[in-house]
């Protein structure tokens, strides 16, 4: 009966989480396509529409870093409650922005207020992530299904909110889509508050800032591997695909902006949402649960060699085009797509190795030191998406992809089983 009401408990938390998650990021979608696009509407440069985002992710940096130690020290639900809070004042604080201010001025102000939305989602992520690891069943690939659902769900809700955010500031405009979000948000923070059950650790007073850096091969390898898979996705994602399809989609008028946001919301809400899909889908596509830890360490490393000949291709066809055209977008939406499924199995593998790599005593601090790592190549893909667009074009931002999946294969390949 005790193991049965445990094992109770353990699901009843593990769904809380995963609906608290998937509320965070819903509105994290939504956000930064309401930003990406409003702004380039307001004739921010690639390196400008860069900018807003680099303190969302130095802020995930810094967060994982003591992330982990926070919540080993009070708690995974205080970390999680405070990553919801503070996504509220984030959306909130947006809302502050004033059209009359300079370029500069609202530069900084958006990177403040994206920065404060960073620490908010590693927060939620970090305890969301951790607690997969004390929950999940053992036994039969049960890690790694708990991990896939979570992660790809979470990916096809963030998906939802990118045509969401697309979608609401061609309907309704930028600050209402913001409030609306800042309501939903705070509703749903309130309820998991109010209904939270038990399950989850409640943190040691005996937790040091020191042990967040993890003296484990593993672990440091995994997140040198992770920086530059990341850093790969990030480098075309961000400002790269988003203003190269702007630029062939819309004509200038105020209809053909509106076709064009929806058009860039639905390929950048399909592609995450395939992501979710196929890394939910992974345990079945990879037989973990048949397969020891030693084949699945293996795979991380020749799924990364093999995902990189796809942008490096894509890098070779877009020069060779020359100017934007419809055929050449919807070869690259197609062949993104498929860039999609193959990356979500190499990010499912990472996301499992993490947890099974590491012990559960400490579980908190080497999911926030990979998180770390996570954040510092999407600090980099962002920072390089904006200048290599405009340096280079989409072939520099493809090109640079190619390269940074060779490292990533590179640094798996020094991985060993636990």
């Amino acid at each position: 009966m005790a193991d049965a009401a445990q094992k109770s408990d353990g699901l009843a938390a593990y769904i809380a989480v995963t609906a608290a998650y998937w509320a965070f990021m819903l509105t994290d979608g939504a956000l930064r396509m309401l930003v990406l696009l409003h702004f380039h509407t307001l004739g921010f440069s690639p390196v400008q529409l860069a900018y807003l985002f680099i303190l969302y992710e130095v802020a995930g940096i810094i967060t994982n870093l003591s992330a982990g130690w926070i919540a080993a020290r009070f708690g995974l639900t205080s970390t999680l409650y405070a990553g919801l809070a503070l996504q509220i004042l984030a959306l909130l604080a947006l809302t502050q922005l004033d059209p009359t201010w300079s370029v500069a001025a609202s530069v900084v102000f958006v990177m403040c207020v994206q920065g404060l939305s960073g620490v908010a989602k590693d927060l939620a992520k970090m305890s969301s992530k951790s607690a997969v690891k004390l929950l999940a069943p053992t036994g039969q690939g049960g890690l790694f299904r708990w991990v896939a659902i979570l992660t790809g769900s979470k990916n096809a809700v963030k998906g939802l909110g990118f045509l969401i955010g697309a979608a609401a500031l061609a309907l309704v405009g930028f600050v209402p889509s913001i409030l609306g979000m800042a309501a939903v948000l705070a509703v749903i923070l309130f309820v998991i508050v109010m209904r939270m059950p038990p399950g989850l650790p409640m943190g040691r007073k005996d937790a040091k800032f020191s042990e967040i850096l993890s003296d484990n091969p593993n672990v440091n390898w995994l997140s040198a591997a992770r920086v530059f898979l990341f850093g790969a996705r990030d480098v075309w994602f961000v400002v790269g695909i988003p203003i190269y399809f702007y630029a062939v989609l819309s004509d200038g008028s105020t209809e053909g902006n509106r076709a064009a946001f929806f058009i860039i919301g639905t390929f950048m809400a399909v592609w995450i949402i395939l992501y979710g899909a196929v890394q939910a889908a992974a345990p079945k596509l990879l037989r973990a649960a048949v397969r020891p830890e030693g084949e699945l360490v293996k795979a991380a490393k020749l799924w990364a060699a093999g995902l990189a000949v796809l942008p490096a291709g894509l890098a070779a066809l877009v020069l060779s085009a020359g100017q934007p055209a419809l055929w050449l977008t919807a070869t690259l939406i197609g062949a993104l797509l498929i860039f999609g499924a193959v990356f979500a199995v190499n990010s499912a593998l990472h996301s499992y190795l993490i947890l099974a790599f590491t012990k559960a005593e400490r579980v908190t601090m080497d999911v926030g030191f990979y998180y770390m790592a996570n954040a510092t190549g999407r600090l980099m893909g962002t920072l390089l998406s904006g200048l290599s667009y405009q340096i280079g074009g989409l072939p520099m931002c493809l090109a640079t992809a190619a390269v940074f999946l060779a490292l990533s294969a590179v640094f798996a390949a020094r991985l060993r089983p636990a």
